[in-house]
């Protein structure tokens, strides 16, 4: 469905592109895909190319009040940590790479994502359309770095990331481990009756 849909950008592995990135951004590099196994006591995310082999794999300590994740590599070299922290209303999330670079998230609280969330150290934006479940990743110039797409309903919580700058992969890789971290704890906040709002973007 992703494939053809103007709106709804998520591909399986060894699905072309959704039409509309390939339209305004061309066909990607290639692209990685996720799976997260909701149900472990430690949550973990694995990422996998378009052959389903797993090339990425992260673990959240549990519990943890501070949502601590590790990102491996499949070989087991590490590859960046991710704490998240709460000022007044906005909750922040800190990236430290394995070479020691830092840079963070900021949402205000109360929203799943906004529609545009600047990556505070890369300079980059995270554009976001609820609607679709769809999130473009920008550089500094505005030029297009990623596209990812979160499958409807499924158990799985599974995403596909188109790449279109593939020397940014592990800093991809990071913003999108957060990313679902960060819709995780809205969709949890939601379920256990806090107060939740969103917008949602072109």
């Amino acid at each position: 469905m992703g494939t053809f849909s103007k709106v709804h950008r998520f591909h399986e592995a060894g699905e072309q592109a959704n039409v509309n990135n390939i339209d305004r951004f061309g066909t990607p590099v290639y692209s990685l895909f996720t799976s997260t196994k909701v149900f472990s006591l430690h949550h973990r995310i694995e990422i996998t190319d378009s052959n389903e082999n797993v090339v990425y794999r992260t673990e959240t300590k549990f519990p943890s009040l501070h949502d601590k994740t590790e990102v491996y590599k499949a070989t087991g070299e590490h590859v960046a940590h991710i704490e998240k922290k709460f000022f007044s209303l906005h909750e922040r999330h800190y990236i430290t790479m394995n070479n020691g670079f830092q840079f963070e998230l900021s949402n205000e609280l109360w929203h799943i994502v906004k529609d545009i969330t600047n990556i505070v150290g890369l300079g980059w934006q995270l554009r976001g359309n609820l609607l679709g479940l769809n999130f473009e990743l920008y550089d500094a110039n505005g030029n297009i770095i990623a596209v990812i797409g979160q499958k409807f309903f499924s158990i799985h919580d599974k995403y596909c990331i188109d790449i279109y700058k593939p020397e940014h992969e592990e800093t991809v890789v990071a913003i999108l481990v957060t990313l679902q971290h960060m819709i995780r704890d809205r969709e949890n906040t939601a379920a256990t009756g806090g107060s939740c709002s969103s917008s949602s973007g072109s």
